[in-house]
């Protein structure tokens, strides 16, 4: 039986070659993890404090939400030893949830880190949504993009590099296109909440064991600083 031609068997190797190639991208496309997945996030069964978990235990609320001038958006926490007494002090998760916001911003701010919640409301039954703010951390121990469990630690409390006496700013967002700008929503409790008022009334939820997928890029960056 005759020989193809050598020209022939060059061109039908690079043709198989060809397909080969365009078959594996193909591939990758249906069978690689896509690095812009939507994350996901267990219900909440609940919300602790973020200090002296979990009841505050040590701690004593300084300065609450003030809606109205002077304007205060959270609380800020301090430990029952006064002075710096708490500096370095574990600063905890209030629930599970995902990290989307953690960096020194500096300013008045510091060390911020912010973790999205997912919660079922028992009296609508809705799936929603809020943002704890965790300010002026001494140091970080999380990073954008790390799901969180409820109680582990987020960082430790500061004094913002010796601009305040160490304590933890604490807020909680019912609004999560706020982020780091603060007036981007209207200062009402729509879009805030009364941190220690929002803990007491969902202390406790029923556990769901499915995850929600979390909203992502809902806020702008923040001098240069990006979030999920």
């Amino acid at each position: 039986m005759p020989h193809a031609p050598k020209h022939m068997c060059l061109r039908i190797l690079s043709t198989t070659r060809k397909l080969l190639i365009a078959s594996i991208a193909i591939s990758s496309l249906f069978f690689l993890p896509s690095a812009h997945a939507a994350p996901k996030i267990p219900l909440a069964d609940g919300f602790d404090y973020p200090v002296g978990k979990p009841d505050a235990s040590g701690y004593y609320k300084a300065r609450g939400l003030r809606l109205r001038s002077p304007q205060h958006f959270g609380e800020d926490w301090n430990g029952r030893g006064g002075g710096n007494t708490d500096l370095g002090d574990p600063v905890y998760s209030i629930a599970d949830g995902i990290v989307t916001f953690a960096h020194n911003v500096r300013q008045g701010w510091g060390n911020v880190v912010l973790v999205r919640y997912a919660y079922r409301d028992p009296a609508s039954g809705k799936v929603k949504f809020i943002d704890a703010l965790y300010g002026h951390l001494d140091k970080i121990s999380v990073k954008v993009g790390q799901s969180l469990k409820r109680g582990q630690q987020v960082g430790t409390i500061g004094t913002n590099f010796g601009m305040y006496p160490a304590h933890l700013h604490f807020e909680i967002r019912y609004n999560i296109n706020i982020g780091m700008h603060r007036s981007v929503a209207p200062a009402d409790l729509t879009n805030w909440a009364d941190p220690t008022q929002f803990i007491v009334k969902y202390r406790r939820l029923n556990r769901e064991w499915g995850k929600v997928t979390v909203p992502t890029g809902t806020y702008k960056e923040y001098q240069g600083f990006k979030g999920l």
